[in-house]
């Protein structure tokens, strides 16, 4: 079973994508998802953007994984 983050994209150059959640920030192929832009939210599997998220889905999804932790 695999956990997806929510990470929001801080860069996007070509076909990769800079993105972070916390301190984690990590490099990630976007070219399944050609029309992310710069602020939005993305799950992140295996290297790949694998599905683009709401705003405000994502942040309580980070606010519950806080709360866990």
């Amino acid at each position: 079973m695999c956990l997806g983050i929510p990470m929001k994209i801080t860069s996007i150059k070509d076909e990769f994508a800079e993105v972070e959640t916390g301190r984690l920030r990590r490099r990630v192929n976007i070219q399944l998802l050609p029309l992310v832009k710069i602020g939005d939210y993305v799950i992140v599997h295996a290297g790949f953007a694998i599905q683009k998220l709401d705003p405000r889905g994502a942040k309580e999804t980070l606010r519950l994984i806080d709360e866990i932790r």
